[in-house]
């Protein structure tokens, strides 16, 4: 489990192919800290440590992973924001975030607000009634607020220090970027779902 709030940038070192499964070395300044087996988010995808070796890690995204994110789309040299699981004696200071990414969205809207900036994403129709005015979602793993909400468009906006601190600064109109919804919306809608699905066979 996750926060949202990145602790590190990190770059994609190298990158080796094995089968359907993409194996990447990731250099940070966080990496000679991490332990094998331990679960760091990557771009928001929660990935293993296999291997660790100065201040790189390796990770591994099978088949399915790559499907479902970005991570397919990563070259060496790219920037990546990482984040290790949250410690439960600790604050939550961004929201519930579990590292299993639902979808991918296109940037299709970057404006500089002179101080902070404004993108604009579009996202499949389909995970529409996950996403509510003033929600929470996970993009690239980072925790952000949503406002302008419609059908498979909504808007985020990035202060300076996010800006700096994350990958964020690379997305331009056309980037594809990795989003999870609010593990409590999905819940919420699996519930009613069930519960209209009842409620019609009891008719």
């Amino acid at each position: 489990m996750f926060t949202g709030i990145i602790e590190a940038l990190a770059t994609v070192h190298s990158i080796e192919i094995h089968g359907a499964n993409k194996t990447f070395w990731i250099r940070s300044v966080i990496s000679p800290e991490l332990k094998i087996d331990q679960s760091v988010s990557h771009n928001g995808a929660c990935l293993t440590v296999e291997a660790i070796r100065d201040d790189l890690h390796q990770v591994t995204a099978i088949e399915e992973t790559l499907r479902k994110t970005n991570l397919g789309e990563w070259t060496p040299g790219q920037q990546v924001n990482i984040e290790r699981c949250l410690v439960m004696n600790g604050r939550l200071d961004g929201h519930i975030v579990q590292g299993h990414i639902d979808t991918t969205a296109t940037c299709i809207g970057r404006k500089d607000r002179d101080g902070s900036w404004e993108y604009r994403f579009e996202f499949p129709k389909e995970f529409s009634h996950l996403v509510i005015e003033k929600g929470s979602i996970s993009l690239n793993g980072i925790s952000l607020t949503l406002f302008n909400v419609k059908k498979s468009k909504f808007d985020v906006a990035v202060i300076p220090y996010t800006f700096e601190h994350t990958n964020i600064q690379t997305v331009h109109p056309g980037s594809t970027v990795n989003l999870e919804f609010d593990i409590i919306g999905k819940y919420v809608s699996r519930y009613q779902s069930v519960d209209n699905h009842r409620a019609a066979k009891t008719k």
